[in-house]
């Protein structure tokens, strides 16, 4: 048996990077996956690569997160196609990265909207039918620039500081009705964007308008390399199986030691 055989599994953000690698280890695991992203297209040609990877049904869910509605219509969905969830992992985020003087009203609200609002409508979505079962994991996507600072982060620090802080709270509040919550806090991950920008595409350095290239952060961090999308991914699937039911309120570093306690 398969660790997350017979479970639902709903991933926000979904449609590639992070979020995709994660529902691709957790279709490997044996759970039925629903996709969530903002962005609806490709998401039934991804449903079916995840069928092929191991997932018993998958479907794809278009929406703003940010907004309560948009939670909502995918926790209806969800219940409509399986009739509960198991696990959530909270991965809508990305954030406007640039220095903070150099951001406005506009794209401040944004960075908080993707990272921080769409983790908490969806926990608030998602909560009620784990409490009637007793049982559910919640895994929030977090970001380790919120201990060690990093260039133009600030903005997006702000919001990622809050995924932190809802982590322990509901970790605290939910516990004793069999739900747990934590989170993976990834540094420097190599995803198709940060590839880019070790390349020195322009088009990407200036979509991040980064002051220091990602090089410099290589060198700060002991393994000097970034991490991988399937080790993000497989720290989230150990954390929705039952062998972590003590592990709780927890915001766990992949991060190649960059930061350390």
């Amino acid at each position: 048996m398969a660790n997350l055989e017979e479970r639902v599994a709903v991933v926000t953000g979904s449609a590639g990077g992070i979020g995709l690698a994660i529902a691709e280890r957790l279709a490997a695991e044996g759970a039925s996956i629903v996709l969530s992203d903002v962005n609806g297209e490709g998401l039934d040609a991804l449903c079916g690569q995840l069928k092929g990877k191991g997932a018993p049904d998958a479907i794809g869910v278009t929406g703003d997160l940010s907004r309560e509605e948009g939670a909502s219509a995918l926790l209806e969905a969800t219940l409509g196609r399986f009739g509960k969830v198991d696990i959530l992992v909270n991965n809508a985020g990305g954030g406007i990265i640039r220095p903070f003087l150099d951001h406005t009203p506009e794209t401040l609200r944004a960075t908080i909207d993707r990272n921080l609002w769409t983790t908490l409508w969806c926990c608030r979505a998602f909560l009620p039918p784990m409490l009637e079962r007793k049982r559910g994991r919640i895994i929030n996507i977090s970001a380790d620039s919120v201990h060690t600072g990093t260039f133009s982060h600030a903005g997006y620090n702000a919001a990622k500081g809050g995924v932190n802080g809802l982590t322990t709270g509901l970790a605290f509040e939910f516990g004793k009705h069999g739900i747990t919550v934590n989170a993976v806090s990834p540094g420097g991950v190599m995803t198709p964007d940060l590839r880019k920008l070790m390349e020195a595409d322009p088009e990407t350095e200036k979509k991040y308008a980064l002051k220091v290239h990602p090089r410099v952060v290589l060198e700060t961090i002991p393994t000097r390399r970034f991490a991988e999308m399937h080790e993000v991914a497989a720290l989230v699937a150990f954390l929705a199986t039952d062998d972590a039911g003590a592990i709780n309120g927890q915001v766990y570093s992949v991060n190649g030691g960059q930061w350390m306690l």
